[in-house]
């Protein structure tokens, strides 16, 4: 049975795929607000900032990542890490409330996204259903 799939077979609805996807950057951005020091932000405005969050890295991100191709072949992705930590930069522009001061906290925080999604790649879960991590499980053999 595919990840995108439900036990009697039936795609998962987008109304759910978006809400476990809105949850997961929820995780994300409160892990960030709870263990850096120089990142701030109320529980409305880190919900707020997960949908803000969610649509950059939906919309935007591809297109920069794509646009950045030769500069990331270059800098062996390097410079993909630096597209990620603009998501947060427009994400903390965007939604009043979520604060992320410093350069070097956004390094931080950018790690944290990725350290974090990596966790959540390995780890089987409802997350699993959404975006690459669902294209991932539906290469892999079934059994």
């Amino acid at each position: 049975m595919s990840a995108s799939s439900t036990q009697d077979g039936r795609s998962l609805p987008l109304i759910a795929r978006l809400g476990i996807s809105w949850l997961t950057n929820a995780v994300l951005l409160g892990v960030v607000v709870l263990v850096l020091r120089n990142a701030s932000g109320s529980v409305g405005a880190v919900l707020l900032a997960a949908v803000v969050f969610g649509v950059l890295n939906t919309v935007l991100k591809p297109l920069l990542r794509f646009i950045t191709l030769p500069l990331a072949l270059l800098t062996f992705g390097l410079a993909w890490f630096f597209v990620s930590l603009l998501m947060l930069v427009l994400t903390k522009t965007i939604v009043t409330g979520f604060h992320i001061h410093g350069f070097w906290t956004f390094v931080e925080a950018t790690l944290i996204v990725w350290i974090v999604n990596l966790i959540l790649d390995l780890t089987p879960g409802p997350w699993q259903l959404t975006g690459k991590r669902r294209r991932r499980r539906r290469l892999e053999p079934e059994r």
